[in-house]
């Protein structure tokens, strides 16, 4: 599991997390949701280490980030950012293949092309393997991206908004092949969704963050509910249940609530 104990954060003076403390269990999506600016992609950043921590404690399964060496925690833990760039002129599998560096050290094995391979077919990306990164869509290249943490085969994955750029079909395929490889391996995704009904669907935990603190966090059911959402999002969204699942039709106005 990932503890989060006390964790407050600050950028140029300005507050980002404030006393932040969760425990986010092992297997399973969690789902960090909340308005701009709440602290989601730094709690990431800070769970990954790719932002020192300034105040509080955070461990995964024990290992407490700050001390664990970079080789041991990159075996453990994978994080794909929003702000992904390369600059060399890169084939989609040369991309991939990059998630497999933590365990060959630059001498892949079989085993690391097995890994590739498994995460290009699971993202529906073996047709464009060898397609140069400048060749494809917004979207396409979203994939190659996640692929290549996929491939890392860490036990906690980390995302940030994975869904960017994606159009309908291939946003849900995603989320369907995150659940499925949850289900089957165990392993634990960490994903920011700005579409909670997203988060609504697939997760097992819902974490809402709110002006640098936790807010909420519960089951689908107990935070994507009318009371919950216009606290977190200063916003009366009315809720549905289609599917068996909580659904937020935010994008219109409700009908006013009646009292009884």
């Amino acid at each position: 599991m990932i503890e989060i104990s006390h964790v407050s954060h600050q950028i140029a003076g300005a507050s980002i997390l404030n006393d932040v403390s969760l425990t986010i269990p092992r297997g399973g999506i969690t789902a960090l949701i909340g308005p701009n600016g709440a602290g989601k992609s730094t709690l990431l950043s800070l769970i990954a280490r790719l932002t020192p921590l300034q105040g509080g404690q955070i461990t995964v399964d024990g290992a407490d980030v700050t001390t664990t060496p970079t080789d041991a925690l990159a075996r453990r833990l994978s994080i794909l950012r929003q702000d992904n760039s390369v600059a060399a002129r890169l084939t989609v599998a040369d991309l991939v293949g990059f998630g497999r560096y933590p365990h060959h050290k630059g001498r892949p094995t079989a085993e690391d092309h097995a890994h590739v391979e498994q995460a290009l077919e699971m993202m529906g990306l073996t047709p464009l393997s060898g397609r140069f990164l400048d060749e494809l869509s917004g979207g396409q290249r979203q994939r190659a991206f996640v692929a290549m943490v996929l491939a890392q085969d860490t036990d906690y994955v980390l995302l940030d908004e994975p869904l960017n750029n994606l159009d309908m079909k291939h946003a849900r395929q995603m989320m369907e092949r995150l659940k499925e490889a949850a289900r089957v391996s165990g392993k634990s995704f960490v994903i920011v969704v700005h579409d909670i009904n997203f988060a609504a669907a697939y997760a097992d935990l819902i974490v809402a963050l709110k002006d640098g603190r936790l807010h909420s966090l519960g089951t689908p059911e107990e935070i994507v509910n009318r009371p919950c959402l216009r606290d977190v999002f200063e916003l009366d969204i009315a809720v549905e249940t289609v599917g068996g699942h909580p659904f937020a039709l935010h994008q219109i106005a409700p009908e006013p609530l009646v009292d009884t």
